[in-house]
């Protein structure tokens, strides 16, 4: 048995998910804890070891942990930094991969939250055996992991495939997070979801909708979504404008790389049809013809619960011996 576990970390804004896999993908055990309840990442890591020790005892101890896999927000692959991540309460560059060696004794490397998920979708999701795809998160915000004849696309510095950062609609809507006009995130997260329906409400005072009935504090997707569900047109609209705007991203990304499949992860994907109906449509609308009718778009066959984690451990795989 000996190091044949990893060690998988996702690391979010609010919580921090951990867990020990087998190499087939079996989370062996797991556990949560609070990522902003920490000002100094060194007391973050003292909770964090503190937990994993527990976990890693039920297992062998440390010989049969072949690394630690994390998953973070600006995680760069090439350095095991955190670098100056906007939602996260450590400022600056943190070197999060050598804290966690000195702190475990074993390898640990680190990507962002998207290449991830991507790793985890190649190794146990929709994309084994893919060579060529990408996963696009959709969740508060867009993430994306940009996999190329087998290889994550990591770009000369470690951030290459931010595409929810694109921007889809020049002088569009704007991004308090990084003052950008139009970006795919301002429209296909969760959040922009919410924003398009407030728009929409204010913009159609003449359209009924199931949603004038709440507060606009109290309008978010999980609302959107089940108005949707009953017919509401209003929040039907929400969803085909979304699925067009992202339909148009996804066609220009296809034209990028020209990926097998396009899997979809994320909140935003419970709507099912509701949004892939109009994303498929307008993606395929906006293809060259050569490109039509050749890219797969499907939803991650991953638990959400432990995509994270299994994504986040996928990394130690990678490691060398």
């Amino acid at each position: 048995m000996s190091q044949q576990l990893a060690v998988g970390i996702d690391i979010g804004g609010t919580n921090t998910k951990f867990g020990i896999v087998d190499r087939r993908g079996n989370i062996l055990c797991d556990g949560r804890m609070l990522t902003n309840q920490h000002e100094d990442v060194n007391a973050f890591l003292d909770e964090l070891h503190g937990h994993l020790s527990v976990l890693i005892e039920q297992v062998g101890g440390i010989k049969n942990i072949r690394g630690i896999g994390v998953g973070a927000p600006n995680g760069n692959f090439y350095t095991g930094n955190i670098e100056y991540a906007p939602n996260l309460r450590w400022k600056g560059v943190v070197p999060l991969s050598k804290l966690l060696e000195a702190k475990f004794g074993v390898p640990a490397v680190l990507t962002n939250d998207a290449n991830a998920a991507a790793l985890g979708e190649f190794m146990y999701g929709a994309a084994r055996s893919m060579r060529d795809f990408i996963v696009i998160t959709l969740g508060t915000g867009v993430g994306s992991g940009i996999v190329a004849n087998g290889q994550l696309i990591y770009g000369h510095d470690g951030f290459a495939g931010e595409l929810g950062h694109c921007i889809v609609i020049p002088g569009g809507r704007f991004h308090p997070g990084t003052k950008a006009h139009g970006s795919l995130e301002a429209y296909a997260s969760a959040t922009g979801v919410t924003n398009t329906a407030l728009e929409f409400l204010e913009t159609r005072p003449d359209t009924k909708s199931l949603l004038r009935e709440f507060k606009k504090e109290e309008v978010n997707s999980k609302v959107i979504y089940e108005a949707a569900m009953k017919g509401d047109p209003l929040a039907m609209e929400v969803y085909e404008f979304t699925g067009k705007i992202l339909g148009e991203a996804l066609a220009n990304f296809v034209m990028f790389s020209s990926p097998e499949a396009i899997v979809l992860f994320g909140g935003l994907t419970k709507a099912g049809d509701l949004l892939m109906k109009p994303v498929r449509e307008h993606m395929e609308k906006n293809l060259l013809p050569i490109f039509q009718n050749k890219v797969k778009l499907v939803f991650s066959e991953l638990k959400e619960s432990d995509a994270a984690i299994l994504g986040a451990s996928a990394l130690a795989w990678e490691m060398k011996d």
